[in-house]
């Protein structure tokens, strides 16, 4: 049996994912991290993307859409502390790209009184959704 690690991935909303894991891939703050078990303490922020869970006996990874938050590694346990997030098979190609074009046309609006910071987050998170749903369309689902 392969090594596992106790895996949870929460947002503020719900649990979105709860169980073992042989790794763990998500997008951290300086480039992409993979934890496996045994993996050394750790406590990072995570940037909008794509948290991939190889469950074991399991082909396919869980894939969980997350727009940033909190990694937390202990031994034995992986926490995710999502601000948003959505299981692949939830998230909604349509509306990313629809929030995509809006936050793309805010932040070229020089006329527009808008928020230019909370526009360019929208726009990532929009941009890292699809790139979520691409990663899934690959894999045939």
């Amino acid at each position: 049996m392969a090594m596992t690690v106790h895996v949870d991935v929460v947002s503020a909303e719900e649990e979105i994912f709860s169980g073992l894991a042989e790794f763990v891939a998500l997008p951290g703050e300086t480039g992409e991290l993979g934890i496996l078990p045994g993996h050394m303490p750790l406590m990072t922020r995570i940037k909008p993307g794509a948290v991939r869970v190889k469950v074991p006996n399991q082909t396919d990874e869980e894939l969980i859409f997350v727009a940033g938050g909190i990694l937390e590694v202990q031994p034995g346990l992986v926490t995710v502390l999502a601000d948003t997030a959505i299981r692949g098979a939830d998230l909604d190609e349509a509306k990313a790209l629809e929030a995509k074009k809006k936050a793309e046309e805010a932040l070229k609006s020089q006329a527009a009184k808008i928020d230019y910071v909370k526009a360019q987050a929208e726009l990532m998170e929009a941009i890292a959704q699809i790139a979520a749903i691409q990663k899934l369309k690959k894999r045939g689902h």
